[in-house]
């Protein structure tokens, strides 16, 4: 199976929260307060995601809401808002498309617009992707040639809520190249199944479309998500708009599905249901928690807050 846990990836640079980078924000002030006896007290928001490799994500706002976050390979997200609703993300960086666990060299630009339905719930996404390659290097020279547009691709992103429970019940996405006469070739389709207020699986099929026909899917892969704790995750400081936004980025992104609950899992689990004899790759954790119950650390992934 060529898809890698994300998880499993960080485990390999599991680290002492003590052992990481600068604990103060661009202004300064204290991430995360290591005191045992007090913490870090009042309302605060999520900075960063770090390991011993490096930062994984830092989050900026503007007042309370979140405006920028930087990722991997000096990777940029901004975060447009109307009023108090997410109304257009950008990314400029770099993202792992092909799910082989490394960033790919291949340079990405994309523009989600979001669409809000009645409830005031994200109901449609509309986005337009272009990807950048570099040339390959003339002989004799081994530097690659400049970046070039590679491809270019629409697409739409449906997304559905339970009637019963109001919470996050599908995403299905067609896709096609930006190209006249445009018509959608791609699909995926993800379901949402809870226990409690947590996300407990995710099912994930991605394959052709022909017209209006879901050809048989040719990816075929279970998230599941189990033994979770009781204290906050630090995902519950960002907005749901945003970790949508994270879990549609590339085609398989689903191991991340844990940031839409808001307890943390110590048990999670990955299954390519394609194969013969589906077998689950499965990865556990122990959490560290501030006094006032914020999670800390876990899965190799330390968490940093800050005061508001």
């Amino acid at each position: 199976m060529k898809r890698l846990f994300y998880f499993i990836l960080l485990i390999a640079g599991f680290s002492s929260i003590h052992s990481c980078k600068d604990l103060t924000d661009e202004e300064g002030n204290p991430l995360l307060d290591l005191n045992d006896n007090t913490g870090l007290n009042g309302p605060r928001a999520l900075s960063r995601e770090v390991t011993d490799f490096g930062l994984i994500a830092q989050y900026e706002y503007n007042g309370l809401l979140l405006s920028r976050v930087i990722t991997e390979k000096a990777s940029i997200t901004n975060v447009e808002w109307s009023g108090d609703k997410i109304s257009k993300v950008t990314f400029n960086g770099f993202l792992d498309l092909d799910s082989d666990g490394t960033i790919d060299t291949d340079s990405v630009s994309y523009t989600q617009q979001y669409t809000y339905g009645n409830l005031g719930k994200l109901t449609l996404i509309s986005e337009n992707r272009t990807v950048f390659r570099r040339a390959a290097p003339v002989p004799p020279s081994t530097t690659p040639g400049p970046y070039a547009v590679f491809a270019k691709t629409k697409a739409i992103y449906n997304l559905t809520y339970s009637a019963t429970t109001s919470k996050l019940a599908s995403i299905v996405m067609k896709k096609g190249d930006d190209v006249t006469p445009f018509i959608y070739t791609d699909y995926t389709k993800a379901a949402y199944s809870y226990l409690g207020d947590n996300v407990s699986s995710v099912t994930k099929e991605v394959g052709k479309l022909t017209g209006n026909v879901f050809e048989p899917a040719v990816q075929n892969y279970k998230f599941d998500f189990s033994s979770y704790d009781s204290f906050i995750s630090g995902y519950t400081l960002l907005p749901f708009e945003y970790k949508v936004s994270v879990l549609i980025s590339t085609n398989i992104n689903d191991d991340r599905s844990l940031i839409l609950s808001p307890n943390s899992p110590k048990r999670a689990a990955v299954t390519d249901m394609t194969q013969p004899v589906p077998t689950p790759i499965v990865v556990s954790t122990n959490y560290k928690y501030d006094p006032q119950t914020y999670m800390t650390q876990g899965f190799g992934i330390n968490y940093f807050y800050k005061p508001l």
